[in-house]
């Protein structure tokens, strides 16, 4: 998929945008006080790369050759509707680009991925903290209520 939206371009990422995708998603993970080892880096990326239908896809946004942010999302079946929807897991506009609609853009992008697949819905998480994104997100989405739990990382249900 492929979207222009001035003066930035919405595309899909290729094996040449490696290290622009990498310092991307570092900025981000860093966001979150996440550290993730370069193996994972590598998996991901050659996740985007895939032609996997369940698998991830990513969407970059670039000024010329500048890539200015990232959108990580999955297509998965939901146990409440016949069609798929989309899980945005990652969504993220480098600090020098913030406030020119890159993420709006990018959401948007997703959204038309999304409908382009047939997905029901897209759906994100965000930290209830992060009161930048959520500004945004409160334009574009409707915000459900619910409250995020996990197991996982030392985490057992007993």
């Amino acid at each position: 998929m492929t979207a222009t939206t001035a003066p930035f371009l919405i595309r899909a990422p290729a094996a040449p945008d490696r290290e622009a995708w990498a310092r991307l998603w570092e900025d981000y993970l860093w966001f979150y006080d996440t550290r993730l080892p370069a193996a994972q880096f590598d998996l991901q990326f050659a996740r985007l790369l895939s032609d996997d239908p369940r698998g991830f896809r990513g969407l970059m946004a670039f000024r010329g050759t500048e890539a200015l942010g990232l959108a990580h999302y999955v297509f998965h079946p939901h146990g409440w509707q016949a069609g798929d929807t989309c899980y945005l897991q990652d969504l993220w506009t480098s600090a020098s680009a913030r406030g020119q609609g890159i993420g709006r853009a990018l959401i948007a992008a997703v959204g038309q991925a999304a409908q382009a697949q047939g997905a029901v819905q897209v759906y994100w998480l965000t930290h209830s903290g992060n009161a930048v994104a959520r500004a945004l997100y409160d334009k574009v989405g409707r915000a459900t209520g619910f409250v995020e739990y996990e197991l996982g990382s030392g985490t057992t249900a007993s």
